[in-house]
């Protein structure tokens, strides 16, 4: 039987402060933290909220990612690639195989699903 429908509002994420995820800091000081509110079964599907502050990391991504930037400004740059500037309201997908960086300019939070 498939599982229920999954409603985020009622979870109880415990935070979790984190290095910066999911590459190695640049510049800055940026403080991270997870709230993980579902994991599946297999923990190959995450969903919850993440939020940081400002720094710059280096990115290479090999998993799938969904992200609602709900408040904050960020610029990811792709190696090879334009910046992509992102603020609140943005909805965008980080491919498997991505790699560049990952500025918070203005803290971000954001919700979040991963597919590894």
């Amino acid at each position: 039987m498939a599982e229920p429908i999954f409603v985020h509002r009622g979870a109880r994420a415990v935070p979790e402060v984190d290095a910066p995820w999911p590459g190695t800091v640049l510049s800055g000081s940026p403080q991270t933290v997870t709230m993980n509110g579902y994991a599946s079964e297999d923990g190959k599907k995450l969903m919850g909220t993440w939020q940081s502050t400002p720094g710059t990391w280096r990115i290479d991504y090999d998993s799938w990612e969904y992200c609602h930037f709900l408040e904050g400004y960020s610029i990811i740059t792709p190696d090879g690639g334009q910046p992509i500037h992102l603020r609140a309201g943005d909805i965008f997908i980080i491919p498997p195989g991505t790699k560049g960086t990952w500025e918070v300019v203005e803290t971000v939070r954001k919700y979040y699903v991963f597919v590894l």
